[in-house]
């Protein structure tokens, strides 16, 4: 079965726009608990525009009292990053190749140019008792790197096969992912999935096998708005059951 980790950032940039503490983001996460779900993520930019760092600290005081449900932070492995995961000691940390401008993740890690500076982090999260995980796209190459840093796991950037999905025409960068995640996990990695993934492409892209954990944010929220959110995770939670 996979795990499903529900993104947050979409609830504190709703928050964020008001300039008050609603909607609640530790008491949404509370209430996707409460519905079953297995992970919360969220990435705390360095403009914090969404997930702010206290979110963080709140969020782990959360899922500490869950037997079961993890925290999941991403971002990009500057010192302010490094600090506030020793300082929370999540379950798991997703190391992303963002600038600070970025709008959104769009690209994996090249580990030909980062392969010491993962390596490094991958040690210093093991040290904390953290799991490591690096974004990383669908390439062999890559993964074959990535198992040699030492990471615990890597999460493929799915964005390109949302695209190929929505156009109709999907089976070769499926076959991709396919051959990524079986390289990853016969070379002891554990494998995650996230950008993009939906109600509507998640299925076929969970008949890949050991995929661990997708995290959905932005689309699961929009899905929420329409069809409503103890809806919407019902479903997302049965798809994944049935991986």
């Amino acid at each position: 079965m996979t795990a499903l980790s529900v993104n947050l950032n979409k609830i504190a940039l709703l928050r964020n726009s008001r300039g008050r503490d609603y909607p609640q983001v530790v008491a949404y996460g509370r209430h996707l608990i409460d519905l079953g779900v297995q992970g919360l993520t969220v990435h705390p930019r360095q403009d914090q525009r969404h997930t702010k760092d206290q979110d963080v600290h709140d969020l782990r005081e959360l899922v500490g009292a869950f037997s079961g449900v993890e925290l999941n932070v991403e971002g990009y492995p500057d010192e302010r990053f490094l600090q506030l995961i020793l300082a929370t000691r999540p379950h798991q940390c997703t190391l992303v190749p963002d600038s600070p401008n970025q709008l959104t993740s769009d690209h994996g890690w090249d580990l030909h140019q980062h392969f010491d500076r993962i390596q490094t982090l991958a040690e210093q999260l093991q040290s904390i008792g953290v799991r490591s995980s690096i974004f990383l796209d669908p390439d062999c190459q890559q993964v074959e790197l990535a198992a040699k840093t030492g990471v615990d796991r890597i999460e493929l950037y799915t964005e390109a096969y949302a695209n190929a999905y929505a156009d109709g025409d999907y089976d070769d960068i499926w076959a991709q992912y396919f051959e990524a995640a079986q390289l990853a996990t016969s070379l002891g990695l554990g494998v995650n999935a996230g950008h993009d993934l939906d109600l509507n492409n998640l299925t076929e892209f969970l008949t890949i096998p050991h995929i661990l954990e997708v995290s959905i944010g932005h689309a699961l929220t929009v899905e929420s708005l329409y069809q409503g959110v103890d809806i919407v995770v019902k479903q997302y939670l049965q798809i994944c059951a049935n991986s």
